[in-house]
């Protein structure tokens, strides 16, 4: 049986943009990412926002036709009522109304400009 990589502490969700100075924009003024860096020449570049614990970074690779899918990332929010009245004040698109678990979960699914499917959750268990 083989052992587990060693792991570094980083993890990057890569998604195709089709302009990632808009993708930065977009992200960093809906949902407080900051630009890390930027490399015109290969169409790539991270943002990154501070979670408890770490950092969550998104790379966004430049491409003429995105194709959107794969993983969702899912954001913990505290009160995700405001979070999701903020961001649709600023014109995000939700797909539906708020799903909510009793006692345990309430999640919300949006979009960015590229179609790339992101969610919102907080928690509703006891002490959390």
């Amino acid at each position: 049986m083989s052992s587990s990589p060693r792991y570094d502490g980083s993890l990057t969700i890569a998604m195709q943009v089709k302009d990632r100075k808009t993708a930065t924009e977009w992200y960093g003024s809906r949902l407080g990412f900051e630009l890390l860096y930027d490399v015109a020449d290969i169409g790539w570049c991270e943002v990154a926002t501070k979670v408890a614990g770490g950092t969550v970074s998104l790379g966004f690779s430049e491409v003429e036709q995105p194709k959107v899918g794969g993983p969702t990332p899912v954001f913990g929010v505290v009160d995700l009522d405001e979070t999701r009245g903020r961001l649709e004040k600023d014109g995000v698109r939700f797909d539906g109304p708020t799903q909510t678990i009793p006692d345990m979960v309430k999640l919300a699914t949006f979009y960015d400009p590229d179609g790339n499917a992101l969610m919102l959750s907080q928690s509703l268990t006891k002490g959390t």
